[in-house]
C-alpha cells in the first residue's frame, strides 16, 4: 500500500485529497451527508495516510477521529486558509468543487512545509541504497530524523 498525505473537508459535505509524497494529486472526492466511514474507505482504496491534513488552524472532531483510526500526523495551519490562497493553490489541478479544493489546499500545504526535508530524505536513501523510500518519509513526516528513519531507530530525546 501507498504511503499518502491526505487532505479533509468533514462537514455536512465532506471531501478529500489525496496526494503522492512528490506532490502529486491521485485522487479527489467529496459526498453529501458522508461519515467517517466513507471517508476511512475511500482513504484505504488508496493507500495509508502519514498525514492527515485540515484547512483551519482549530481541528474538527472528524479530523481528530481520522487522525487517530489511521495513527497519521495531524497537520494544521497556524492560521486558516484563505480562500484566496485555497483558489490560488487548487488553479492548476483542474478541482473545481469547493469541498475538494479545500481538502486539496490543505494536503497541498502540508506537503510544501515538508518538501525540502522529503526531497533530502528520498535523496540520502537512494544514496544508502535504500528501496523503500516511501516508508522513510512517511517516518519524516512522522518526526523522525533521517537518520533515525533510515535505521529504523527513533533516538530518546
Amino acid at each position: 500500500m501507498a504511503h499518502i498525505i491526505v487532505g479533509i473537508d468533514p462537514g455536512k459535505t465532506s471531501a478529500i485529497a489525496c496526494l503522492t509524497f512528490n506532490g502529486k494529486l491521485i485522487m479527489a472526492s467529496h459526498r453529501a451527508n458522508a461519515g467517517l466511514e466513507w471517508m476511512v474507505s475511500k482513504i484505504r482504496e488508496i493507500g495509508v495516510p502519514s498525514v492527515i491534513a485540515i484547512d483551519k488552524k482549530n481541528p474538527s472532531a472528524m479530523a481528530k477521529k481520522l487522525n487517530s483510526i489511521f495513527n497519521s500526523r495531524l497537520v494544521m495551519p497556524e492560521k486558516d486558509i484563505s480562500m484566496k490562497e485555497k483558489r490560488r493553490m487548487s488553479k492548476d489541478a483542474g478541482i473545481s468543487n469547493p469541498h475538494e479544493r479545500d481538502a486539496y489546499s490543505a494536503a497541498l500545504k502540508a506537503y510544501h512545509a515538508m518538501a525540502n526535508k522529503l526531497n533530502q530524505a528520498e535523496h540520502i536513501s537512494r544514496v544508502m541504497n535504500v528501496n523503500d523510500t516511501d516508508s522513510i518519509k512517511a517516518k519524516v513526516f512522522n518526526k523522525y530524523s533521517i537518520s533515525e528513519a533510515i535505521h529504523g531507530k527513533k533516538a530518546n530525546r
